[in-house]
């Protein structure tokens, strides 16, 4: 009897042990789950193949599910854009543990405000000056391209709240808004170089149908974070996988190529997310700064906290 309940706890423990095992990979919603499953699916099979891990890709149809999906530990490891990925470090137990890196060598990406191709609308001004008659196409809140630098740098710099400035509003990801563009759908999107190439290689004509009126400065590379609850060994095993993926295999390079004209990946931390951090925290200070309803008692008040904010990330 002590041998058979012996032997039952050990398959017990065993189940449990492969059940820990599991990886779930999230992918951020940037277009298409057919074209991400396409793109990311023979790098994850390699990871099962290559770490002994059952991985798993785990999509959503925004960005904010794959964060819930972290907290709630039905995700494991995920890749994220930089503002999603620092809203993932601070609400659900992860940390940066690696860095997208280009094949061309360059160390980021542009976010872009889109037009169709025959549209009048060149600059940001001609925009400006017609927002009330145009439709605007704005990203993921949660994404750092399609809503977080372009809040930023072309909205709060120039004391504009789309919300009221255009016509019309909506969210959607890059590959929607690019191709309500080119289709004359929307006036105005939210977009960014790399979505743009990726829809260059598929539709080339209907990139041929767009025209960018503003590029942003440099947005660092994405990350892809981890569970702080994966076991140390578990976690070891990933990130010897990622440092080493495609360095010298010739598939492997096509795999990375075909993700996003990518060469691999490198460690990187948390500190990836410093400058994002800081463009979140001017964001809010000019919305503050701007805020008629405000004493002037809270006004600084909670400028003072800001202030504070950035001052302990430099």
């Amino acid at each position: 009897m002590l041998k058979k309940l012996i032997a039952t706890m050990a398959i017990g423990l065993s189940v449990t042990s492969a059940f820990a095992q599991d990886i779930n990979f999230g992918i951020i919603s940037t277009e298409a789950t057919q074209n991400l499953k396409a793109d990311w699916q023979p790098l994850l099979d390699d990871m099962q193949k290559q770490t002994g891990l059952k991985v798993k890709a785990f999509f959503s149809p925004d960005y904010a599910g794959i964060i819930e999906g972290l907290r709630f530990n039905k995700v494991q490891i995920a890749w994220m854009g930089n503002k999603s990925a620092m809203e993932a470090v601070d609400r659900s137990n992860v940390s940066v543990f690696a860095q997208m890196v280009n094949a061309d060598g360059t160390q980021g990406y542009y976010s872009h405000l889109i037009v169709n191709v025959n549209s009048p609308l060149n600059n940001i001004q001609d925009m400006f000056a017609n927002a009330k008659n145009l439709s605007f196409g704005n990203g993921d809140p949660n994404s750092t391209s399609g809503y977080l630098v372009p809040s930023f740098y072309v909205f709060a710099q120039n004391n504009v709240n789309p919300k009221t400035a255009f016509k019309v509003v909506r969210s959607a990801n890059h590959e929607t808004n690019a191709l309500a563009v080119a289709n004359k759908q929307i006036d105005v999107a939210t977009n960014n170089s790399e979505n743009l190439e990726k829809l260059k290689a598929r539709q080339p004509e209907k990139v041929r149908d767009i025209k960018i009126i503003w590029t942003s400065p440099l947005i660092p590379l994405d990350p892809l974070v981890m569970s702080n609850s994966v076991p140390a060994a578990t976690q070891e095993k990933i990130k010897t996988f990622f440092y080493n993926y495609a360095k010298t295999d010739p598939r492997e390079k096509e795999i990375v190529m075909k993700i996003s004209k990518l060469s691999g990946f490198k460690p990187s931390t948390n500190d990836q997310l410093k400058p994002i951090r800081q463009l979140a925290l001017f964001s809010q200070r000019n919305k503050i700064e701007a805020d008629t309803t405000l004493s002037a008692a809270e006004k600084q008040s909670k400028l003072a906290a800001i202030d504070q904010q950035l001052a302990a990330l430099k």
